[in-house]
This record gives C-alpha cells, structure tokens and sequence, in this order.
C-alpha cells in the first residue's frame, strides 16, 4: 500500500509542475502586457517600463520562471498586480467559497443519480430507461452556462426560490445562494455517473450474492441496499473522480454567470486583466484540487478492490 501511495504521489506531483509550467509559459505567451493593462493606454512608457521592472517583467523568461518555482516551493506565490494584494489572502478569501459549492454539487449528483440508476436497475429496459437515457444526453450535450441561465429564468425570476446572483452575508445565505450554482455544475456531472451506476446495480442484481439474500429470506429493499447498492455503487466512486476536471471547470462557468466570489471569478478577473501571479496560482490551486481528488479516488478504489494496488 505505501508503495502504492508513493507511485501515485509521485506522479501526481509531476502532474501538477506540469500543469503550472504550462500555465506559466501561457499566460507569458499571451499578447497584451500587464503593466499597460494596470496603468492604461495614456500611461507614458517611462512608468510602464518602471512597473514592469517592479514587477519584474523585464527579466528574461527564464530568470522569472526561475524565480517563481522558488518562490512557489517556500510558499510566497506573490502579489497580485491587480489587487495589490498577496495572493494567499485572495485565496483564503475565496477558495472556501468555491469548495462549498464543489462539496455541494457532489452532494446533488449522487442524490440524483442513485435513485434513478436504481429506479432504472430495478426496473429494466423499458420506458424509464429511455427517459434517463434522453434525460442524460439532453443534459450533458447542454452547456453550463445555459443550464445555469435555464435554473435562473425558472427558480430565480419565475419562482422566486432562489437568488439569481451573488452570494449573500450568513452562512444561510450562502448556502441558499449556492443550491442554483451547484445543481448546474451536478447536472453536468449526473449523465455519466447514472450510466455507470446503472450498469453496475443491473450487474449486482443478477449476481450470485444478490440471489443469496434473497434465498436467506431478506425483503427486497433490504437486499436492494444491503447487496445490490453496496457494491453495484463502487463504480461511482470512480467517476466522481474522473469528473474531478469537470467539477473545477464548471466552477469557472457558473461562478461568473451567478456572480459568486470564488476561485473562478478571480481566475477569470486575473485572466482579463493580465494578472500573471492570479492566473498561475489559481491555475495551481484548481490543480491541486484535481490531483487530491484523483487521488482519493485511487486510494478509496484500492481499498474497496486490492487489485488496483498492482496497477
């Protein structure tokens, strides 16, 4: 098992220096230059060149890369040009909020998606099976920002159930704030993870150890839960891993269509405004949140089936 662990750490360390590298490289590659951006179009070139060289800027790429990994492995992921602000107090302030609504979304997923893969399990090919099947495809073929635009028009400004934007001041609010935001980014998440959850309880209630509560005397429900869900629902621990990518990535999506103050909106806000220490560290953070996922999900699977650890 540590060997196991090991492997799987080392890897997803080289994972993440790769995704940063890239980054890096990106968002240096991209035209417009930051301290224009800052100071704007009527600022003399004099104080752009000073800016740059304060920020560093006019070094060679590779001097600014050298300096970022060192600064990045003693925990100093510099000050935002923006905000001029140090970039830890920007994520502290907005990476709870983004993790609530991600932790929230799963929440949504697997309450949807567990009854109906064993509604439809249960109950065979027919007419509930093909209305999941057009339910999921309609769902994961549609965008996140017109699902989250859909949510809105509908339990935002029809019914009034829900706020349509912004993210409130109690934890109450928040939490009412976030239902809209994070049922977009489950419904995003639940086309695959029925179909895998399906597929796996149709197996387990035709195995011999489904056949054996039932010869014990068990109700069908006790045997539907205790055997079929138990281990038909393995599976779906590896898919809510797998879509760990798509879970960072409707956060980008939804917290700007609902104005939410997380880890999106300052990725985005560091991305339109040419904020090279915002975009790399929250590039880093979301990467980060991937690879502890992936790897929760690797240990978690390795647990539950010894095999995987010889993988």
């Amino acid at each position: 098992m540590i060997r196991f662990l090991a492997r799987r750490l080392g890897l997803l360390v080289l994972v993440v220096w790769g995704v940063v590298t890239a980054t890096f490289v990106l968002v240096h590659a991209t035209p417009g230059d930051p301290a224009r951006t800052t100071l704007g179009d009527k600022a003399s070139e004099s104080a752009v060149q000073a800016l740059r060289a304060e920020w560093g800027l006019d070094q060679p790429l590779t001097v600014q890369y050298w300096h970022f990994l060192t600064d990045l492995i003693s925990g100093n992921l510099g000050t935002s040009f923006q905000y001029r602000s140090p970039i830890v107090s920007l994520l502290a302030d907005r990476l709870p909020t983004t993790l609530l609504l991600m932790l929230m979304a799963v929440t949504f997923a697997v309450v949807i998606s567990l009854p109906l893969a064993t509604w439809v399990a249960v109950r065979g090919r027919g007419g509930a099976d093909i209305g999941v099947r057009i339910f999921g495809a309609v769902a994961q073929g549609t965008p996140a920002f017109l699902t989250g635009t859909l949510l809105v028009i509908v339990f935002g400004l029809k019914l009034h159930w829900f706020p349509v934007g912004g993210y409130g001041r109690t934890t109450a609010e928040h939490l009412h704030s976030l239902v809209l935001p994070s049922l977009t980014i489950a419904l995003g998440i639940v086309p695959m993870l029925v179909n895998s959850l399906r597929a796996s309880l149709t197996d387990a209630l035709q195995s011999d150890f489904v056949a054996f509560g039932h010869s014990k005397g068990l109700k069908p429900a006790t045997v539907l839960a205790a055997y079929a869900i138990r281990n038909g629902s393995i599976s779906g621990v590896t898919i809510l891993g797998i879509q760990a990518g798509v879970l960072a990535g409707g956060a980008l999506v939804v917290e700007k269509v609902f104005a939410i103050p997380g880890m999106g909106s300052l990725m985005l806000a560091g991305i339109l405004g040419r904020d090279f220490p915002v975009v790399q560290a929250t590039t880093l953070v979301f990467a980060g949140i991937v690879v502890v996922v992936y790897l929760v999900t690797d240990l978690s699977y390795a647990l539950l089936d010894p095999r995987a650890r010889l993988a």
